[in-house]
């Protein structure tokens, strides 16, 4: 497939994924409010910057999962109340959404659902304390993008390539973060991907590119601790494997090589 002339990829702030087009835009895990992180994550590196849409937009929000690096409680409340505003979430978690003041429409695995020109589905991902997580697909004519919450390296992979690849862009966390929590026994093993596994997981999606995201905002040992040199490692990955890899910064487009 071939890109869209007339869509747009921004990477947001640390896991946050914006695609538009016209007066549409569907984003990922969008970040702003940080207070409720002070404890465990710690407070960002950097100011977060704002999402605001054009007037006329209508934005739709998705959720990987409810950490609240990634659910962002006040934010969703925001764009669920907006004109043609809509929250999609995996089902298991909407009355949770609920009680958190949240309106949410939920979809199963797979379940698509047509947000304007974007078609949303959510696929299967695994995270390190066992809570519910999904990954979301979001494709349109000509461009398909699958984006990872805080994932570990799991073996849904291959499935999610077959029945859904090839991708355009897959974004994936990179950071392999270390953390300490209370009533989790400490281990060795990081609870996001490390840079190498990122790569790894885009060989296997038959992605295009490549995108790193949730790394370089939050350092807070030793809660919750990046690995070293996360972004180098990436793209040295990435170039022996031949992937074409990116990383850009807060609010910038995504430069994405053509699938074939």
């Amino acid at each position: 497939m071939s890109s869209a002339a007339t869509v747009t990829v921004r990477r947001l702030a640390w896991a946050g994924v914006e695609v538009a087009a016209g007066e549409v835009r569907v984003v990922i895990d969008p970040l702003q409010n940080t207070a409720d992180l002070a404890g465990f994550q710690g407070m960002p590196r950097r100011p977060m910057p704002g999402i605001g849409a054009s007037p006329g937009v209508r934005t739709h929000a998705l959720i990987t999962h409810l950490h609240p690096d990634h659910c962002d409680r006040q934010l969703l409340t925001d764009i669920a109340g907006s004109e043609g505003g809509t929250v999609g979430c995996h089902a298991p978690i909407v009355d949770v959404l609920a009680g958190m003041g949240v309106t949410a429409t939920p979809q199963t695995l797979g379940e698509r659902r047509q947000l304007g020109p974007f078609t949303a589905l959510p696929v299967a991902s695994h995270d390190w304390r066992g809570d519910d997580q999904v990954a979301w697909i979001v494709e349109t004519a000509g461009l398909r993008v699958i984006h990872f919450g805080d994932t570990i390296w799991h073996g849904k992979w291959w499935q999610i390539a077959r029945d859904h690849g090839p991708f355009d862009v897959a974004f994936l966390p990179i950071a392999g973060v270390m953390t300490r929590r209370e009533g989790f026994t400490p281990t060795n093993q990081p609870a996001t991907l490390t840079p190498e596994q990122a790569v790894e997981a885009a060989v296997v999606l038959q992605a295009s590119t490549a995108c790193a995201i949730h790394y370089d905002l939050f350092n807070n040992p030793p809660y919750y601790t990046e690995q070293h040199d996360v972004r180098g490692r990436f793209l040295r990955a990435a170039q022996a494997r031949g992937i074409h890899a990116v990383a850009p910064g807060d609010g910038e487009p995504v430069p994405f090589a053509s699938a074939a």
